[in-house]
């Protein structure tokens, strides 16, 4: 008999508690918005700009930001780039471009958050609206070439795990010029030697700050991807590759000033777009921070650059990573 009373008591408590998670969740269902309301609010954001005319707003800006959004493109980082874009006076024609770039990305099952970030972070260096859509179609493109090193990894049946983060990984190393042969290897080697994505990611850095160190002494993308070739042939271990890199380029940069009587070519703008700068200061790209000096080992961090003198005197705002 107390048996039977305990388990009734049970399956109240059961019932009881399946009917709280069903009111719970209930509740945040009613609660969230849905596409046509958090629509309504981003207009009410466009309307709050001259700027914009009827047909810009209703016919090109509203249905892109619906594509956003019904694709999965959450509702805050979408605000976020329409108020930007108001505060900066966008014009429609380049808000559209920047939609269009995340919204193909996003379609292509690739990771969005980086462009969003790029787009955000040019808005705060008022960076000239060329130079964002150039540096977000370079970074789609960046993580297209990601994808297909990472799926021809899978198709030649390595197991990959933290897939999304992975190809962000691959697209920073391409961004910084890294070979695609040289992060093939890196991804297939450090896989195999059961690397995590943390330590692949820290050697991609590193491999990172090679290639542009090599970049800043002169040598051509040629030069380097042979470079890295020859060091990755040499190379019995994925912690070798890195010392051999190295030691290949203090030769090459060697030999380079001998040969040229101790001139190295300057480094040039990036094709993925640069922020302006000064004329005593180096190219920063959204996002980025400043190379460091040959020879010295990146930090987490990336290190602190020194923040540029604006014309006025004021230092601008160090970006956030």
């Amino acid at each position: 008999m107390k048996l039977n009373k305990i388990k009734n008591n049970l399956i109240s408590n059961l019932i009881i508690l399946a009917l709280i998670v069903f009111i719970v969740s209930f509740a945040f269902a009613a609660e969230e918005p849905t596409v046509d309301e958090q629509l309504k609010q981003l207009k009410s954001i466009l309307d709050s700009s001259s700027k914009y005319s009827d047909f810009q707003k209703n016919q090109m800006l509203l249905p892109a930001l619906k594509g956003l959004l019904e694709s999965g493109i959450p509702f805050e980082d979408t605000k976020e780039i329409i108020e930007n874009s108001v505060e900066e006076s966008f014009d429609a024609y380049s808000v559209k471009k920047v939609f269009d770039v995340i919204l193909d990305t996003q379609q292509e099952g690739l990771p969005t958050e980086q462009l969003i970030n790029k787009v955000n972070e040019g808005f705060a260096k008022n960076a000239n609206k060329t130079v964002i859509i150039s540096v977000i179609s370079a970074k789609a493109e960046n993580l297209r070439k990601a994808a297909e090193i990472l799926n021809k990894a899978q198709q030649e049946g390595l197991e990959i795990n933290g897939e999304e983060k992975m190809v962000g990984i691959l697209a920073d190393g391409l961004e910084n010029d890294v070979p695609d042969e040289s992060l093939s290897w890196l991804l297939k080697t450090g896989t195999t030697e059961g690397k995590s994505i943390l330590e692949i990611s820290e050697i991609s850095e590193e491999l990172s700050y090679l290639s542009l160190m090599a970049y800043d002494s002169g040598l051509s993308q040629e030069e380097i991807s042979l470079l890295f070739k020859k060091a990755i042939e040499n190379s019995t271990n994925i912690d070798e590759i890195c010392e051999n890199i190295q030691s290949s380029l203090e030769t090459q940069i060697s030999t380079a000033k001998t040969e040229t009587g101790g001139t190295v070519k300057p480094s040039a703008t990036s094709d993925s777009g640069t922020l302006p700068t000064s004329s005593t200061g180096s190219p920063v790209e959204i996002g980025e921070t400043p190379t460091q000096d040959a020879g010295e080992a990146p930090t987490e961090t990336g290190g602190t650059p020194e923040p540029s003198t604006s014309p006025t005197g004021e230092a601008p705002p160090p970006l956030e990573n």
